[in-house]
């Protein structure tokens, strides 16, 4: 169901962010996230000299290359447009992700890595946030199924309990995995 009807308003601010997930021939995942903010005003800054309406203020991506595992086997950033130009000078910073593994911690480890000072709040976002969440999206899916069928048994989702509609009791774990559901009936 929509938003009801907003209040009469003005756009001020846009923020875009796209996740993609990618399976790559050599049996890696690349998971590539950008984030972009633009703002419907001109405004000055001492680094650019100024940003125009319509123009980014914020465009900054990322790629993490991930196996089946969600362990991180390259990572890299870019920052296009920042409002300051020692804004690229931490993208480098994103490859100490290396070996890492997207799963519980992973915001504490992407903190502790390149978070504060060692790297940008938007690339953080990012990594913590969408791009975390396509990889899950885009990998485990297919590599479930893989390993089912290898095994020829089902396994348990690893996602039920992490939502409304997955709970071990739901009507949707009772239809879909049956032998997950844990209600009463």
């Amino acid at each position: 169901m929509p938003l009801p009807p907003a209040a009469p308003r003005k756009l001020i601010h846009t923020r875009e962010i796209r996740c993609t997930g990618y399976e790559r021939d050599d049996g890696l995942w690349d998971i590539e996230g950008r984030i972009t903010d633009v703002k419907t005003y001109s405004f000055e800054t001492a680094d650019r000299g100024g940003i125009n309406a319509g123009e980014p203020m914020h465009d900054m991506s990322v790629r993490l290359t991930l196996d089946d595992d969600l362990v991180v086997h390259e990572a890299e950033a870019s920052t296009d447009w920042a409002p300051h130009t020692m804004c690229a000078d931490i993208t480098g910073g994103v490859a100490s992700l290396k070996g890492e593994r997207i799963a519980n911690g992973w915001t504490k480890t992407v903190h502790g890595k390149i978070g504060r000072t060692l790297g940008c709040t938007h690339i953080v976002q990012l990594l913590v946030g969408p791009v975390a969440t396509t990889a899950f999206q885009a990998i485990t899916p297919i590599r479930n199924r893989r390993r089912n069928a290898a095994s020829g048994a089902a396994s348990k989702p690893n996602f039920l309990g992490t939502c409304h509609a997955y709970a071990p009791d739901s009507p949707v774990v009772k239809r879909m995995w049956p032998d997950h559901y844990t209600g009463d009936d």
